[in-house]
């Protein structure tokens, strides 16, 4: 069950690691409703959560998703493995690169990640 909790201080939105996959059946408007109706400034979306177009950059459903979020002043957290992925993708490596530099979106492997991000 998705569940808004406070994360070292930042409002977040945990989503359920069971749902409705963002990039297949949601899109990055439903990311968006999801924070505003909640009031939170962090999604927090397991790797699992999101389709498997969102991986595969040239389809354009990370860049949608990212860049939707960016324009909304949303941070996204995406937890958990996604190594299989950037296996296939140096695109993809070097997206979660960049991405982990910033401060707007993150791969991380795990949620202690998260809560080390935001300390």
């Amino acid at each position: 069950m998705d569940r808004v909790e406070k994360i070292n201080g930042v409002d977040a939105l945990v989503l359920a690691g069971e749902g409705p996959r963002y990039g297949a059946e949601l899109d990055a408007g439903d990311l968006v409703g999801a924070a505003f109706s909640h009031g939170v400034e962090l999604l927090v979306v397991p790797a699992a959560r999101l389709a498997d177009d969102f991986y595969v950059l040239r389809t354009g459903v990370a860049g949608e998703i990212l860049q939707k979020l960016v324009n909304y002043r949303l941070r996204l957290a995406i937890i958990g493995d996604v190594s299989s992925h950037v296996e296939a993708s140096t695109a993809l490596r070097d997206l979660i690169r960049e991405s982990n530099r910033g401060r707007d979106a993150w791969f991380l492997p795990d949620r202690a990640a998260l809560d080390a991000r935001l300390a």
